[in-house]
């Protein structure tokens, strides 16, 4: 049993900088697991969160403006964990009349008595902006090998308990068997269960088949729970949106079970049964005022594709084709996702155009014996979807951050204005971009360098890029109106000149077909 020792918030910012600048998986565990080992077992919660770039406290009311200018920094290091932990609970505990003096004064005292390098720390922690390189595989791995447990275990209760500073805690100071007595809570959320994609649905078929085919809904994704009469309902961030889903609520409530967990998809029909753009669906989820005339103007149709609890029994551990069981026999027809068991790939094509033709953007592909992964990306789940590409001139390039610090990352992209001879910018992207083309086009960017504006560096309109993409969205925030949705680089096309790019009327005729 180790001794218990502070760890000051210094160290933390050293673990930090170290883990942002390798590359090395193996070698981010260890400096984790490092630090993890240090931690006495009250600050264990603390220093995960502050690792992970969450804290205990999530939102505490501090915009950019209060950090822009934080006092002089001091010169030696003296803050430690559980100070600055306490600090962040008072700041987002501040309300009433002059609550945003008390949270400044707060500020300003804890950043005054910190060194630089923890004052950038801090500000990009307390903006939600802090990019390190210890994604959520990497902390598992160092919190299985700070506390001996296995791996397995840890991933287990992350994916039940939803929170990962808490399953540390439980590893770190209670050990593999308390970890294991993690389960299920119904009224509690865990995380969903996230596909691969396949290219298609041949492609799919041939990693399992017989397999399940069902709509894939371009919707907003939930997770409903019910005991008795109490009803939650959680976004797949774990966001509890009760309130705004009355509906749906009622739904669940005429269900004929005591106890259910269902995951699912709800999105704004309309009456001819197709689907709105999915803007409309996610101004209707998201809205927080109104609800009884937005329920009435634009209510949400619940589809459910599966169950992980059913009247006291998890179901999460059995296959596929089991857990379709208890789900068919706990939700009507019309509350499930149109589902079929395909074996060839004829009538998965047929099922798959069908999907496309009503409006939806494809179909998931379903093991009928894999178990349900919470949070993780399985492999029992595939989803396929028409793949949409356009040639795109790159107008601008950020500088990268993380281990992409010191290369141009993420590219603003445009689509020709042949009248005007210009370009329409259409989103930004740093997706699917390798280390290898990360090195090239920093060099390219940096020979069409036209000038500079902070972090972004603007560039002749030269080098055009084919990007792939899932749809096209109404936008305020640019020019055109639009925006591309997941864009993502295919790769640099050396054969196209600028002049040769896909034109802002390609766009928007893509747009409106879409928009049906």
């Amino acid at each position: 049993m180790r001794q218990d020792r502070g760890v000051l918030l210094r160290e933390v910012v050293n673990t930090s900088e170290q883990v942002a600048s390798t590359s090395k998986r193996l070698a981010k565990i260890e400096l984790l697991a490092g630090l993890l080992d240090r931690l006495d077992p009250g600050e264990v919660e603390v220093g995960v969160g502050f690792l992970t770039g969450a804290v205990r406290q999530g939102t505490i009311g501090v915009g950019y403006a209060s950090l822009s200018e934080p006092a002089p920094p001091v010169a030696e290091p003296s803050l430690s964990l559980p100070e600055v932990d306490r600090v962040l609970t008072a700041i987002g505990a501040a309300g009433g009349p002059g609550s945003q003096g008390e949270r400044r004064r707060l500020l300003d005292d804890l950043l005054g008595r910190a060194t630089e390098p923890e004052q950038h720390f801090l500000v990009r922690l307390i903006l939600g902006d802090l990019r390190q390189g210890a994604s959520e595989g990497v902390m598992i791995e160092a919190i299985a090998r700070a506390s001996a447990v296995p791996a397995a275990a840890v991933r287990r209760a992350l994916l039940l308990r939803g929170d990962l500073r808490v399953v540390a805690r439980v590893a770190m100071t209670e050990g593999r068997q308390a970890l294991e007595e993690i389960g299920l809570e119904v009224l509690r959320p865990l995380l969903p269960m996230l596909a691969q994609t396949a290219g298609s649905v041949a492609a799919a078929l041939e990693t399992f088949s017989p397999a399940a085919i069902e709509w894939k809904i371009d919707g907003a994704r939930i997770q409903a729970h019910r005991r008795g009469d109490d009803v939650r309902i959680f976004t797949r961030n774990r966001a509890d949106i009760t309130d705004r889903l009355p509906e749906i609520a009622a739904v669940l409530r005429g269900l004929d079970v005591e106890s259910i967990v269902l995951d699912g998809e709800v999105i704004s029909l309309r009456a001819d049964g197709r689907p709105h753009p999915f803007q409309v669906t996610m101004s209707r989820f998201g809205s927080k005022v109104n609800l009884d005339e937005m329920h009435r103007e634009l209510p949400l149709t619940p589809f459910f594709f599966d169950c992980l609890h059913l009247d006291g029994e998890d179901l999460i551990d059995l296959a596929g084709s089991e857990r379709a069981v208890a789900f068919e026999r706990a939700v009507p027809e019309s509350l499930r996702v149109p589902r079929e068991i395909v074996g060839d790939v004829g009538a998965a094509q047929s099922f798959f155009q069908q999907a496309l033709e009503i409006g939806h953007e494809g179909v998931m592909v379903k093991s009928l014996t894999a178990p349900y992964e919470a949070g993780r990306r399985g492999s029992g789940w595939l989803k396929v979807k028409p793949v949409h590409t356009l040639d795109l001139v790159v107008l601008a390039v950020e500088w990268g951050s993380g281990r992409r610090r010191g290369l141009l990352s993420n590219l603003h992209l445009g689509a020709l204005d042949p009248p005007s001879g210009g370009f329409v910018m259409l989103g930004k992207t740093f997706k699917g971009l390798t280390d290898e083309m990360l090195r090239w086009q920093t060099d390219r960017f940096l020979e069409l360098e036209t000038h500079r504006e902070g972090h972004v560096v603007f560039v002749r309109p030269e080098q055009v890029v084919e990007v792939a993409f899932d749809g096209i969205q109404a936008s305020s925030r640019y020019p055109g109106g639009m925006a591309l949705r997941f864009a993502r680089v295919k790769g640099y096309r050396q054969d196209k000149s600028a002049a040769e790019a896909d034109t802002i009327d390609t766009v928007r005729a893509m747009f409106e077909r879409s928009a049906g």
